[in-house]
Parts: structure tokens; C-alpha cells; sequence
């Protein structure tokens, strides 16, 4: 197996044409909201949060065929990412320079919930970030795009520092602080300075600045010296016998893993790449289930396995509960790129053998079966049944395999030395 021909295939021949073929050429944009086999569309609402990163898809895509590393339309990729930027641009904001969580195929602003507002997530912002931050980069720098994505993330940096935002589809309870806005905040600050990248010094050094400043909150705040992420902690950074500061999620912590990684090489900080490292481990190592296999989607923080705790009334704690031994598609993808990123800077044992435990287990249990229609079932139970219910968002979500298999390709296309380790051991 040429592990760089195997990722090229399941983006061009599985993954990728399941997105082209769902994008609106009338109004702009994605569908999303298909039942968990990606046979049904049952809904053409649109949520901003997949939106903006079909657009980091799609510009990364255009990248990347311009590099000769990947085979797509160029056309079709830079016409849908010109329409979904339309899109987006056109019907996103509301009048406080916030970015609305849903709207209508037509571009309608739309509540989740009646009474609910349409500024119901800050992480909505966060997407159209990364999303107009690629599409910069893909398609050249222009200035009126970056004043738009600029006022975007400083509204964002406000409302973080005066505490006045929501996150749905988990609300963060009261008195609680929650690892997924810094860890969301690294990675849009890494992009936007990266498309900034000789365009505006001054604003690059602001960046790279608070990409420092997002990275420390995560390794001190919330990264204990045993490199467990608490996922929720008190705003003073306590820790209690709730179930909401017992858990850990592993992908998250996963995820959050390379994200540092990315941070550390740049500044050129190998005693954060080490940390980063044992982060991905100890998450692997807590979240792995030993029964059926596969990363489980909550556990607990110092034990692994169901995570413990007082079980509070509030939404989270009744969502960590009853889903904490679900297998989604999401932090099984983000532990293939995590591990072959530690692999090319690392090419340990224990390493090779995470990557060659989950790949066989992935590629057996993710993949969709009808390969008419492609892409993967996005969530399965414990024991590997697919289960429609809705984990985040009502969606098929586009992001996570793609972003993570282009990456790969990415990665393989200039470093293949651990590749080939792996490829020796697939075979």
C-alpha cells in the first residue's frame, strides 16, 4: 500500500465528489443536513458553521491541484468557493458585526430554536474565519476581503474578553470556562495570520502574539502536568466531582494536539511539540475503548472509560451521559493526520502502533458501504451500528475527513519517511 496513493484516492474518488455534488449553484453554498448514510437530504437550511468550512475545503483543494498534489476541477473548486464566499459575505452578519448561526437556502436568517436570537454560537464566527482566511490565501489577498475578515475576528476577541457570547450546540453552563474557545482560537489565529503573511506586517505581529497567548491558556489553564485536557473548569480553574469537570474528549484533546504542533514548529519550540506529543497519548490512551475498539466520544478525565461525576441539570452533563460511548467520524479522522504528523517529527514505536491500530479500525468501520454514494458514516454506536441521532449539528458535516486527508497528502507529498514505515506494516 502507497499510503499517499490511498489518501489521494478516498478524497477523489469517495470523499470529495459527495460535497461537489451537494453544493446550491443558485443560491450558494452547501447542503448539509443529509441523513447519517448521505442518501437523504432533509433539509436545505444551511448552517453558517458548515459553511465556512466548505470554504477552507474548497480553498485548500485549489491550493493544493495549483501545487500538483491533487487532482480536482479547478474550476468547479474556485467557482463553488466564490459562491459560497458570496454567500457568506452577502447574508451572514447582523447588525452588531456577529455572525448569525442559521439561515434559509435563500440566505434567510433563521433562530435554531424560537426566542433563541440568531447570535447563537460564537464558533459560527470562528468557521467563517477560517474559511475567508483560506480562501485569501488560495486566491489572493485582497482588501476588501481582509477588512471584512479583520472587523470578523476582533468583534470575536470582544466578545471572548467581555464574556458575552453563546456557544450552541453545547452552552457552556454559568461560572464555567470551556477548552474549546481557546483551542478554536489557535487554530483561526494560525490561519488568518498565515493568510496575512506579507500583507500586513503589523497585524501579523498582533497574531503572533495571541497565537502565544491562545496556546499558554490551553497548556496551563487546561492541560494538567499529567497532559490531561479538562474540557469545562471553573472560571478560577477549579476542578470539582461534576461531571462536566470529570470529562475529557478526546478528540478535542486530539485535535487540539496538532494545532499546538503547528504553533510550536513555527516559533521553533521543541519542549511544546514534546508536550503536544504526550497530549496526543495520554488521549489516545484514556479514550481508547478496549472492549470494541475505537475512540470514544467522552471519557473520564483521570480514569478513561465513562466519565464520572455528579450528573448536573443542565444540557452537557445530560449530553456527556448518554453519548459518552458513541464512535463518530470526527476524532478518528483527526487521529490519523495527529499521528502521522508525531510520526514524521517523531517515528517512534508507539506511534506506529496507534496509527496501525486505528487506520485498520477506521477503514473497517467508517467508510460508507455504497460506494455510490461515498463519504463515510459520520456516527456509529458503541458496537459499530449506525445510529441517526444528532451529535452537534443536524448535518453531514464536510470538514473534518477532508481537512485532515488533505493535510495527509500535504504531509506525505513532502515528508514520506514514516510512510513508508507504515506501508510495510499494512501490507
Amino acid at each position: 500500500m502507497k499510503l499517499l496513493t490511498f489518501y489521494k484516492k478516498q478524497v477523489e474518488e469517495s470523499i470529495l465528489p459527495f460535497w461537489l455534488r451537494a453544493f446550491d449553484y443558485e443560491f450558494g453554498g452547501v447542503y448539509t443536513c443529509f441523513n447519517n448514510e448521505g442518501t437523504d437530504l432533509l433539509s436545505t437550511d444551511k448552517y453558517v458553521w458548515s459553511q465556512g468550512r466548505y470554504l477552507w475545503i474548497l480553498s485548500k483543494l485549489y491550493e493544493m491541484n495549483q501545487q500538483g498534489k491533487i487532482e480536482v476541477d479547478p474550476d468547479t473548486v474556485k467557482k463553488q468557493a466564490g459562491l459560497t464566499l458570496e454567500f457568506l459575505q452577502k447574508n451572514v452578519l447582523l447588525p452588531d458585526g456577529s455572525c448569525t448561526f442559521l439561515l434559509t437556502r435563500e440566505g434567510i436568517k433563521k433562530e435554531v430554536d424560537p426566542g433563541a436570537g440568531f447570535d447563537s454560537s460564537i464558533f459560527a464566527d470562528c468557521f467563517v474565519l477560517l474559511g475567508f482566511s483560506r480562501y485569501m490565501k488560495a486566491f489572493g489577498k485582497h482588501q476588501v476581503v481582509f477588512e471584512w475578515i479583520w472587523n470578523l475576528y476582533l468583534n470575536v476577541e470582544n466578545r471572548i474578553k467581555s464574556n458575552s457570547y453563546k456557544t450552541h450546540p453545547y452552552p457552556t453552563p454559568e461560572g464555567m470556562k470551556t477548552h474549546s474557545i481557546p483551542m478554536i482560537m489557535l487554530n483561526v489565529t494560525q490561519e488568518l495570520k498565515t493568510c496575512l503573511s506579507g500583507f500586513d506586517m503589523r497585524k501579523e505581529a498582533y497574531l503572533e502574539n495571541k497565537e502565544t497567548e491562545y496556546m499558554d491558556i490551553i497548556l496551563n489553564e487546561f492541560c494538567n502536568p499529567e497532559y490531561r485536557i479538562g474540557e469545562m473548569l471553573y472560571l478560577d480553574s477549579a476542578r470539582d466531582d461534576s461531571i462536566l469537570t470529570r470529562h475529557l474528549n478526546p478528540g478535542h484533546s486530539i485535535e487540539d494536539s496538532w494545532f499546538i504542533i503547528h504553533s510550536a514548529l513555527s516559533k521553533d519550540r521543541k519542549d511544546i511539540v514534546d508536550k503536544a506529543y504526550h497530549i496526543a497519548m495520554k488521549a489516545l490512551e484514556l479514550g481508547w475503548d478496549k472492549d470494541s475498539g475505537g475512540i470514544l466520544r467522552y471519557v473520564d478525565y483521570e480514569f478513561g472509560g465513562m466519565p464520572q461525576g455528579k450528573l448536573g441539570d443542565d444540557p452537557l452533563s445530560k449530553l456527556i451521559h448518554e453519548t459518552w460511548d458513541y464512535k463518530l467520524w470526527w476524532p478518528h479522522s483527526e487521529s490519523l493526520y495527529a499521528l502521522l504528523l508525531l510520526g514524521s517529527i517523531y517515528q517512534g514505536s508507539e506511534i506506529e502502533e496507534w496509527y496501525l491500530i486505528l487506520h485498520r479500525y477506521i477503514f473497517s468501520m467508517f467508510p460508507n458501504c455504497y460506494k455510490e454514494t461515498g463519504e463515510w458514516i459520520q456516527i456509529r454506536k458503541r458496537n459499530g451500528e449506525p445510529e441517526d441521532r444528532v451529535v452537534a449539528l443536524p448535518v453531514k458535516d464536510p470538514y473534518h475527513i477532508l481537512r485532515n486527508m488533505l493535510l495527509i497528502i500535504d504531509l506525505l507529498s513532502d515528508n514520506d519517511s514514516f510512510a513508508e514505515i507504515i506501508e510495510s506494516k499494512l501490507k
